[in-house]
């Protein structure tokens, strides 16, 4: 994990910079960071965005206590385990990942509303679309299980076209990030979630 750590020193002292006591914590990977508008985009539940570059639901256990345990959120949201699977894990060890991290919110903020946002089919990755999927069922089905504080939003069919592949105006140029047309389809969806 220490590949990360100079981008987790930075989110860290983030907190030192903030005006306000954000009520929205968005967590997760490069796809959270890359947010440019997030700030904008959510204003209403004032956000503070901790997502970090590359980072996995692995790693987001990891850091949790340094990055997120600080904060006093009102509710959080979270996008991570897609790096998991391009890393070679499996649908099953991400889904311990998962249950690791929701163990870590509970301990910390007790039963705050929580919103994991399904893993994303990129055009990159679509050769592990099955495992995608299957990492969103298990997923899914363990928060309907619960009947908890937990909220699972699937953005998954939003991004895909009528030819069954991911719409490629969605998404950078890379094929794994989001572009502003894919941002903008997700602030629509979290708003009708999150307001």
């Amino acid at each position: 994990m220490y590949w990360y750590e100079e981008e987790v020193k930075s989110l860290v002292l983030k907190k030192e910079t903030l005006t306000a006591s954000p009520k929205t914590i968005f967590y997760g990977s490069s796809t959270i960071r890359l947010w440019e508008s997030l700030t904008a985009d959510f204003a209403p539940i004032s956000p503070v965005n901790l997502g970090f570059g590359g980072s996995t639901l692995a790693a987001c256990v990891w850091f949790f206590d340094r990055i997120v345990g600080p904060y006093a959120p009102e509710r959080m949201v979270l996008y991570a385990g897609d790096n998991d699977l391009g890393d070679g894990r499996t649908p099953e060890e991400v889904f311990i990942f998962f249950l690791q991290l929701i163990e870590k919110v509970n301990e910390r903020f007790g039963p705050i509303p929580c919103y994991f946002i399904s893993l994303k089919p990129s055009p990159k990755r679509w050769n592990l679309n099955q495992s995608f999927e299957y990492t969103n069922k298990l997923i899914s089905e363990e928060i309907a299980r619960r009947d908890s504080n937990w909220k699972f939003i699937n953005i998954f069919p939003h991004m895909i076209g009528p030819d069954g592949l991911p719409i490629q105006s969605y998404y950078d140029k890379d094929g794994l990030h989001l572009s502003l047309n894919g941002y903008k389809v997700w602030k629509d969806i979290l708003l009708k979630e999150l307001l």
